[in-house]
C-alpha cells in the first residue's frame, strides 16, 4: 500500500509547472553551492521567503530542489579550484582537486555527480521505508519521551558541531532554549521574559532568527575576508566515468549512503559531519590508505555519497518527530510549519499523503541533480570566476524582504539584524550557530512536554527513570555528555593503542 502510494505520487509530481520549477531550484543550488559563501541553508532559507504563497505540494518541490542542488554543487568548486562551496563539500578538496591537477577534472566532477546521485536516491529509499516504521515508535511516546528526545538533539548537536569545547555547543543550544520560551505561555496563558515589550508577546519568530543565524554572518564573513582562489580552469573534458568504476567501488558507495543516513538522523548534525566520517570511513576500510589524499576515485565518492544520503537521513526524523537532523532540514522545518503542516507522529494521520509526496520529490530532485550536473559542468567553470561578493548584497536584499514579508513586522527586521550580529559574533568565539537554531526549534517542544509530564504525575520524575523509551533516552543523554569528558577520551586512546598493539604481528 505505501509503494503503491510512493508511485502515485511519483507520477503527481509530473506536471509541467513543478518540473519547470524543480529544474530552475536545482540549477539555482547547484549555483548557490558552487559559489563559495552561498550554502545549502542560506539557499532554503531565502527561497523559504519566495515559496510563502505556494501551494503547498509546489513549495516542497521548490525548497527540496535547491537542497539536493546546493548539498551537491559544493563538489565542483572543491574539485576545479580547491575551496569548497558549501562545508558538506570540503572532503571532497582532498582527492577532487589532486585528479583536477592530474588533468581528471572533469572524470572528476561525473564521479561526485553520480555519488550524489546514488546517495540522494539511497536517502529517498530510506524515507520512504524507515518514516512508516519510526512513526509507529513514535506513537508510543508520551510527553516525558518527547522532552528527552528534544533534549538528546540539543546535546548531540552541541557536541559535534563545536569546533573547540563541547560545552560551547551545548551552551549555544540552551541559549536558543531560552529564546523559545518568551512570549505567551501555552499552558497557563501567561507571559514570560517579554519584560512589557508588545512585540514580545506573540514569542520569537523562528524564520527572522534562521535567517539573521545562517545568512548575515555568511555575508559579514564574505564581505570581509577576500578569498584567495587558485586559477581556475577553461574548460572540463571526458566527464563520464566508466561504468567498471562503480562496480569496483560498490561497497564504498553502500557503506557510504549507510554512514551519510545514519548522521543524518541524528538531530543538528547534518551533511558536514557525514561527508568527513565517511571519507574517514573509506580511508580506514582502504588496502591502499596512503593513497588516499593523491586522487584516488575513492575519495570523492565516499564524501560525495554521503552528504547526499544524508538529506534523506535528515528529513526521516524531521518529518516523523519533528526534529530536524541538519541546518538546511531546520529551515525546512520553517517552511513546513509556514504551510500548515506540523511534523510528528500523527503526520500520517493528518497528511497522509505527505510522506511519499516528500520521497517522491526526493526522488525526481536526484534525476534533475543528475541532468543539470552533467550539463552543467562546463558551466561552473565560468560560474566560479564570478566573484561571491557581488552575490552578497542580493543575498541581504532578500533576506530583508523575507522577514518583513512573513509578518509585515518592522520588528522582525530588527530581530533579523540583531541575531544577525550576534551569531557573527559566537561564531568568532567558536559557538555554533547549529545547536542554538536547533535549541529554539526543539525549546517549545521540551518546554510544554516537560511539564505536561511534571502535571501528569503531580511533580514526581519517576516517568522518566521508569518508561522503556524514556531510560533509552536518558542513556543517550548521559552518553553524549560522559563522552565528551578529558578522562573519557583518554581512556578511548589507550584502549585504541592497546588494541592497535594486540593486531601487530609478532
Amino acid at each position: 500500500m505505501q509503494l503503491l502510494e510512493f508511485f502515485q505520487q511519483i507520477v503527481l509530481v509530473i506536471t509541467p509547472v513543478k518540473m519547470l520549477v524543480l529544474l530552475f531550484t536545482v540549477t539555482l543550488g547547484i549555483v548557490f553551492g558552487a559559489l563559495p559563501g552561498l550554502t545549502a541553508t542560506l539557499g532554503v532559507a531565502l527561497l523559504t521567503t519566495v515559496t510563502f504563497s505556494f501551494p503547498t505540494d509546489l513549495a516542497m518541490v521548490a525548497l527540496i530542489g535547491i537542497y539536493v542542488g546546493a548539498i551537491y554543487g559544493g563538489s565542483h568548486a572543491s574539485i576545479l579550484i580547491n575551496i569548497p562551496g558549501t562545508g558538506a563539500a570540503a572532503a571532497t578538496c582532498l582527492d577532487g582537486y589532486p585528479m583536477n591537477l592530474q588533468g581528471r577534472g572533469g572524470q572528476a566532477i561525473g564521479i561526485a555527480t553520480l555519488s550524489s546521485f546514488i546517495g540522494t536516491f539511497f536517502g529517498m529509499v530510506c524515507v520512504q521505508l524507515f518514516s512508516p516504521l519510526l512513526i509507529m515508535l513514535a506513537l508510543n511516546f508520551t510527553s516525558v519521551e518527547f522532552c528527552l528526545l528534544g533534549l538528546f538533539g540539543i546535546l548531540i548537536c552541541g557536541s559535534l558541531t563545536a569546533k573547540d569545547l563541547p560545552v560551547k555547543g551545548w551552551i549555544a543550544g540552551f541559549l536558543g532554549l531560552l529564546m523559545a520560551v518568551v512570549g505567551l505561555d501555552p499552558i497557563q496563558g501567561y507571559y514570560r521574559f517579554t519584560f512589557d515589550n508588545r512585540e514580545l508577546f506573540g514569542g520569537i519568530e523562528v524564520i527572522p532568527v534562521l535567517l539573521g543565524g545562517f545568512a548575515i554572518p555568511q555575508v559579514l564573513s564574505v564581505m570581509r575576508v577576500n578569498v584567495a582562489r587558485t586559477q581556475v580552469p577553461s574548460s572540463v573534458t571526458k566527464i563520464l566515468p566508466p561504468w567498471s568504476l562503480w562496480i569496483r567501488h560498490w561497497k564504498a558507495v553502500l557503506r557510504s549512503g549507510l554512514v551519510g543516513v545514519w548522521v543524518g538522523s541524528i538531530p543538528g548534525v547534518g551533511e558536514d559531519v557525514a561527508a568527513w566520517m565517511s571519507y574517514d570511513v573509506a580511508k580506514r576500510g582502504s588496502k591502499t590508505p596512503e593513497k588516499f589524499g593523491t586522487g584516488v576515485e575513492e575519495g570523492v565518492i565516499a564524501p560525495e555519497t554521503a552528504n547526499n544520503s544524508c538529506i534523506g537521513g535528515a528529513i526521516i526524523p524531521l518529518l516523523t518527530l519533528g526534529v530536524p537532523g541538519s541546518p538546511p532540514a531546520a529551515m525546512l522545518l520553517g517552511a513546513i510549519w509556514l504551510h500548515g503542516v506540523r511534523p510528528g507522529p500523527m503526520l500520517s494521520f493528518e497528511f497522509p499523503h505527505f510522506i511519499p509526496q516528500m520521497a517522491a520529490t526526493l526522488f525526481w530532485a536526484s534525476v534533475a541533480m543528475l541532468t543539470m550536473g552533467l550539463l552543467m559542468s562546463k558551466v561552473t567553470v565560468q560560474v566560479l570566476k564570478t566573484p561571491p561578493a557581488l552575490f552578497m548584497p542580493i543575498v541581504t536584499f532578500f533576506c530583508v524582504l523575507g522577514s518583513y514579508a512573513l509578518g509585515l513586522r518592522i520588528f522582525n527586521l530588527y530581530l533579523m539584524v540583531a541575531f544577525g550580529i550576534l551569531a557573527y559574533f559566537l561564531e568568532e568565539m567558536g559557538y555554533p550557530i547549529a545547536p542554538l537554531v536547533i535549541g529554539m526549534i526543539l525549546g517549545p517542544m521540551i518546554d510544554e512536554n516537560l511539564r505536561r509530564a511534571l502535571i501528569g504525575s503531580q511533580g514526581s520524575l519517576l516517568p522518566f527513570v521508569t518508561r522503556p523509551i524514556a531510560v533509552v533516552l536518558l542513556l543517550l543523554i548521559l552518553y553524549s555528555l560522559v563522552s565528551q569528558t578529558a578522562r573519557y577520551r583518554r581512556w578511548r586512546g589507550r584502549e585504541k593503542r592497546i588494541a592497535e598493539m594486540t593486531e601487530q604481528p609478532i
